[in-house]
């Protein structure tokens, strides 16, 4: 092993790695013994999965003689072994490798003998993550950026991902043939894209993409917190999806108004004065009848940053008595706080959006993010009309090449008592624009808007894809 730093030393720590080299042994003289523990051996373990340089070494070349269709036996893995250098000459090699082939417990015991060697390589992994967080610490005055950087390291220990490995065509193809069999399978909502309730939406995007980043921006006033709280009830409720909702700019108990009053009927000033009547009354307790156990949770931490919003799905994926976040929703991309400091705020919101399209990734699941338009289609003198453009976004191109699907809001009757319309536009229309889709097209959807109760419908008469 490579000698420590003295002043973080494992000895001066008082630690001492842990390892059980009989385990280590075991693995290895039953894959000398069993060719199906040699094919498990080479599939489940890593190299650094061993801690003594020895069993390191024959592993490796275990690898490499399996790789090259060899026989792996005593006899060709001490050849090996001869030029390694972890041995001091093909003698000592042939010693070791004949004890640890004679000495096997039991072939039968292998699981028992695997699981010993992973659990000891994760402690192991712990120690030097904690180690390696104390040496940051001292280096490092930036608490935000010390605990992006710990959980982190905790993250890829407990989801067991690390560094992707590199796949062949093959393994791909392979893999697609497994998820397209999930897809036509009795399973498949598990694994099909997520419906957001809007039937043409849907068509275009085939639902919400697992580990997608989704853009919905719009002008403030368009409706883009309640079309998102839509979506987010029509996922907790028709598909009883776990939906978390961070927003930063309105409390909790507002967006349980907005939600109350979309399902309900209830018309939302009714909420935010009290004044329901008696038929109002009797909706409410409908409502909150059907809400009660939709699992939806709210968030309204102002100024939160992506590893915040991490740490706090993590808490509620690692607890077993609760389902795991299967969408996130955040309200909205520039009131969010990037856990690196800069006084530029374009560098700021790319470096935000890099992070949320990285958590979507290592989550699976899909990440809505909110976010404010420039005043460029309100401006811009050679538009033919104010639909957003994504040159719109606000703040930083970094939004479009991140993001893997950018949708907009529009309502024509915004802009009505702008001078110079040529006529009113319905206040009950409005218009979800597909403008990036990773995945397959580009459209526009006509939605119905209900602006007394902050929903948005399908309209069945109008769409264009």
């Amino acid at each position: 092993m490579p000698q420590e730093p003295q002043s973080l030393s494992l000895a001066s720590l008082g630690i001492q790695m842990p390892y059980s080299m009989q385990a280590e042994q075991s693995v290895l003289g039953a894959a000398l013994m069993d060719e199906g523990v040699l094919n498990r051996l080479i599939s489940e373990l890593e190299p650094e999965m061993f801690y003594s340089e020895q069993n390191r070494a024959i592993f490796v070349q275990m690898r490499q003689l399996f790789s090259e269709s060899e026989a792996v036996d005593v006899v060709t893995l001490v050849d090996a072994l001869a030029l390694d250098g972890a041995f001091r000459g093909a003698d000592d090699a042939k010693v070791y490798v004949a004890r640890i082939a004679e000495t096997v417990p039991s072939i039968s015991n292998v699981d028992s003998y695997l699981r010993i060697v992973r659990e000891k390589y994760q402690t192991r992994r712990l120690i030097e993550t904690a180690r390696a967080i104390l040496a940051q610490s001292a280096e490092e005055p930036d608490s935000d950026i010390l605990l992006e950087s710990a959980e982190q390291r905790l993250y890829d220990i407990r989801s067991g991902q690390g560094k992707s490995a590199v796949k062949t065509l093959q393994e791909s193809i392979l893999e697609v043939i497994d998820t397209m069999q999930k897809l036509s399978g009795a399973d498949r909502d598990k694994y099909a894209g997520i419906p957001t309730g809007y039937s043409y939406l849907d068509t275009v995007l085939t639902g919400l993409g697992r580990s997608d980043l989704i853009i919905l921006a719009a002008r403030p006033g368009m409706g883009k917190t309640s079309f998102a709280l839509n979506i987010a009830a029509n996922v907790a409720r028709q598909q009883k999806i776990p939906t978390i909702i961070f927003s930063l700019e309105m409390t909790c108990e507002q967006l349980t108004d907005r939600i109350l009053s979309s399902t309900s009927g209830i018309d939302s000033q009714a909420f935010r004065t009290g004044r329901l009547n008696n038929s109002d009354w009797n909706e409410f307790a409908a409502a909150t009848q059907l809400l009660y156990d939709v699992p939806i949770y709210m968030d309204d931490t102002s100024g939160v940053s992506v590893p915040e919003i991490k740490a706090k799905i993590r808490q509620i994926d690692q607890d077993p008595k609760k389902e795991k976040i299967g969408l996130v929703i955040v309200d909205y991309l520039q009131l969010m706080q990037s856990s690196r400091r800069t006084e530029n705020r374009v560098q700021e919101i790319s470096d935000i959006t890099r992070n949320l399209k990285i958590m979507a990734k290592e989550l699976n699941v899909p990440v809505m993010v909110l976010s404010q338009l420039s005043r460029a289609a309100e401006k811009a003198s050679g538009r033919s009309d104010h639909r957003p453009q994504l040159s719109d976004l606000r703040d930083s191109g970094s939004i479009e090449q991140d993001a893997d699907v950018v949708l907009f809001l529009y309502r024509a009757a915004y802009y009505n008592t702008q001078a110079g319309e040529a006529e009113q536009a319905n206040e009950n229309e409005a218009e979800c624009i597909v403008a990036k889709n990773r995945h397959g097209e580009t459209s526009t959807i006509r939605l119905g808007w209900d602006g007394a109760h902050t929903r948005f419908t399908d309209v069945d008469a109008y769409h264009d894809y």
